[in-house]
């Protein structure tokens, strides 16, 4: 997935872990937390926040 995310949309999410910031990684298609090492899958441009789903970085 190469769109971008809706600014405003991630400006609100937060990773479910830590309830830190996330930020996009456009090539990958993923919100990255930096503080938990997880990459969270965003799928027809819903971001799953699920940790189970999570990729570890």
């Amino acid at each position: 997935m190469s769109r971008a995310l809706d600014p405003a949309l991630l400006a609100i999410l937060v990773c479910p872990v830590t309830r830190g910031p996330l930020r996009w990684e456009a090539e990958a298609g993923e919100l990255v937390s930096d503080a938990a090492g997880l990459a969270f899958p965003v799928r027809d441009r819903r971001p799953v926040l699920l940790v189970d789903e999570a990729r570890r970085l």
